[in-house]
């Protein structure tokens, strides 16, 4: 189902399943145009921008096709084959960033902020983003992978982050926030899990998230449950901290997400600061980075997914993005090492490692 992905088509698999959509009946490039196409029966599929306010690239797809999960599919990854020629990226400006990020702290001006860095990697001629796709799916097999052209070129990513899903009245969220890296000692591996889940900096910065949901999920719901204490989870590369919360709604998926986004878990908080934080320190445009990625039917019914652990591939270049929260506490040679961890996973993906 993952296979044969072409620009401008759409693929995202899921724990629930995988979606292939191909064609495009109409465009929608504003979320004001979204609820016309739910009511006239349509499935609206794509990318939501990191800032609500701008242009979105969502579709109603000619072709749908729904098939398993990825877990139960066999893995067929397609090896990137490309001769790296450039690297560029700034770890130098990212700890400035994460220094500003501490002194804003420090003045209350915001709680928690979310920095993110950019590192872009140049081809010796054009990238197939139905390769890189495919090698991700074969790495990741329990998260949301997906593919969706932004307009510039495609999105491709393994994200580990449902902001929110919704199958009839039933709605869950799951966010993530407190991370370490992976290690290939399995007992140095379970102290760092052991570590962040004991971790009050980490906690906090969790908790910040949790509630941000919550709160903002329950004028929607007719019952919401949130679990007292975080949980790990893993990825390939990564530890986070998870939360579960459920509830259930007759609101649509879209709805609900767009209530969510941006969560602190990508923004900050309070986040009207955080986001004016993030606009006079990060030194790129996040674009699709940190948005939304998924889709929802007529019936209300969708998943959307966190973009993150993901890259837009357009001709030769492939622009990669990883971010850390801040705050009071952080290091920034600590976050700097988490954004290069969380890197890790669409490096391998290229064949490629980041050079410091």
């Amino acid at each position: 189902m993952l296979t044969g992905y072409r620009r401008g088509g759409f693929r995202f698999a899921s724990p629930a399943g995988v979606l292939a959509a191909d064609g495009v009946v109409e465009r929608i490039g504003a979320l004001g145009a979204v609820p016309a196409a739910l009511d006239a029966g349509a499935l609206v599929v794509g990318l939501i921008p990191f800032d609500p306010a701008a242009a979105c690239a969502l579709t109603v797809p000619e072709t749908v096709r729904w098939g398993a999960p990825l877990a139960e599919l066999p893995a067929a990854a397609r090896p990137v084959r490309a001769r790296w020629v450039r690297q560029e990226g700034d770890p130098a400006a990212y700890r400035d960033g994460v220094r500003s990020a501490l002194a804003a702290l420090a003045s209350d001006e915001v709680s928690k902020v979310v920095l993110a860095r950019e590192l872009a990697l140049t081809a010796d001629g054009p990238l197939d983003p139905g390769a890189v796709l495919g090698a991700l799916a074969a790495r990741d097999r329990d998260g949301y992978v997906f593919a969706a052209p932004t307009g510039r070129g495609d999105l491709v990513g393994a994200t580990p982050e449902l902001l929110l899903s919704r199958r009839g009245d039933l709605v869950v969220s799951n966010p993530l926030a407190g991370s370490r890296p992976r290690s290939a000692d399995p007992a140095l591996d379970r102290a760092t899990a052991a570590e962040l889940l004991a971790s009050a900096k980490d906690r906090r910065e969790h908790a910040y998230v949790v509630s941000a949901i919550a709160d903002a999920l329950s004028p929607l719901c007719a019952t919401i449950d949130v679990p007292a204490e975080p949980e790990l989870i893993a990825t390939e590369a990564m530890w986070h901290l998870s939360t579960r919360v459920t509830a259930t709604s007759e609101a649509t998926a879209l709805d609900l997400a767009l209530a969510l986004h941006p969560t602190p878990a990508v923004c900050g908080t309070p986040a009207d600061a955080a986001r004016e934080l993030i606009t006079r320190t990060e030194t790129f445009d996040r674009g699709f980075y940190s948005g939304l990625v998924g889709w929802c039917d007529s019936a209300g019914d969708g998943e959307w997914a966190v973009a993150l652990r993901c890259g837009e591939i357009a001709g030769d270049t492939a622009r990669l993005f990883a971010g850390a929260g801040i705050v009071a506490g952080s290091d920034p040679d600590a976050e700097l090492a988490e954004t290069s961890a969380k890197f890790r996973t669409f490096l391998s993906a290229l064949g490629a490692e980041e050079n410091a």
